[in-house]
């Protein structure tokens, strides 16, 4: 029996790896098609459940492109095992009025990953659709989605990865008519083993920047409200990230390490075989106000990506 119990407070699932962009950052980059069975899923997260799990963030990958199962973990996440919070990371493509309506009972945060309101930019970075490369249409997208979460009484969130190629961009009047109730700005974070060699399907050692430049870009930005940011001294294994495998995986200091998959080892014994920095998960704000506000009203802000890699993507096999 395990001395230490850690508690799993907040977990981000990455259930897919795919994904219709191709960001030049991402550090999720193994190419693979595998998704866990719906009962094997959902077996995982009730043991995570029983460690303590308070919130739970679907990510990717691109989750939307497996909408039905995406929507299914939902409902489970939220109605089932009745979570605190139930979130999602996407980047705003296959985000659908349709779905939200079906689904978004179940949802407490839907966050948009959004690093340019210039389709330039957006197209260096890799925010475009993979195959014709359309940069991907942020702004309209992006109120539309607002609209769609006040309306429903989703927490409407933003996510920015801060890199050489929007370092200089001026993102305050925009951010401010979207007004979400939490900003999340990052900075771009190199992963041993992921991105960080030009062997690897990224290098985003090309688009780093400095701590200053991080502050620099901080300072003209803060005076958004909700305005969360996270350097690089606070990421690193801050986050407990759960991949398609049903893995913890630990991408903090040093090479990258994976867990046993829980159901074979438990919940316990998996959080121990990988480094999570709890005390950087307190001081970038882990826990917040993270549950949903009722339907038409502006949340209350709270002052403080999904990538992955597939070459050509049917959407007819996705939607499951």
């Amino acid at each position: 029996m395990l001395d230490n119990k850690t508690i799993p407070v907040s977990v981000n699932y990455h259930f897919s790896r795919k994904c219709n962009a191709d960001c030049v950052f991402c550090f999720h980059t193994a190419k693979t098609s595998d998704v866990a069975s719906l009962e094997d899923a959902q077996s995982a997260l009730q043991l995570l459940k029983n460690e303590g799990m308070k919130k739970l963030n679907f990510a990717g990958g691109e989750p939307f492109l497996y909408h039905k199962r995406l929507g299914q973990l939902c409902q489970y996440a939220k109605a089932e095992l009745k979570l605190e919070s139930v979130s999602i990371v996407s980047n705003g493509t296959r985000v659908t009025e349709k779905w939200l309506r079906e689904w978004g009972q179940y949802i407490d945060i839907l966050a948009i990953s959004c690093d340019s309101f210039n389709p330039e930019t957006n197209k260096k970075i890799g925010r475009a659709e993979r195959g014709s490369g359309k940069p991907f249409d942020n702004v309209n997208q992006l109120f539309q989605i607002r609209d769609w979460c006040k309306e429903l009484g989703i927490k409407f969130k933003l996510n920015t990865v801060v890199c050489s190629l929007n370092l200089e961009e001026d993102m305050v009047e925009t951010v401010k008519q979207l007004d979400p109730f939490r900003w999340k700005v990052f900075q771009v974070l190199i992963v041993d083993g992921e991105n960080d060699d030009e062997k690897k399907l990224r290098d985003a050692r090309k688009v780093r920047i400095t701590d200053e430049e991080f502050k620099g870009f901080c300072d003209k930005h803060k005076s958004v409200r909700g305005f969360t940011p996270e350097g690089n001294d606070v990421m690193k294994a801050s986050y407990l990230i759960l991949d398609e495998h049903l893995c913890f995986l630990s991408p903090g200091q040093g090479a990258r390490t994976v867990s046993k998959p829980i159901l074979e080892v438990g919940a316990q014994e998996a959080l121990s075989q990988i480094d999570w920095d709890e005390e950087g998960f307190r001081k970038r704000g882990g826990e917040y106000d993270w549950s949903r506000a009722a339907a038409g009203e502006s949340p209350d802000v709270h002052l403080g990506c999904g990538s992955g890699g597939l070459e050509g993507i049917d959407q007819k096999d996705l939607e499951f």
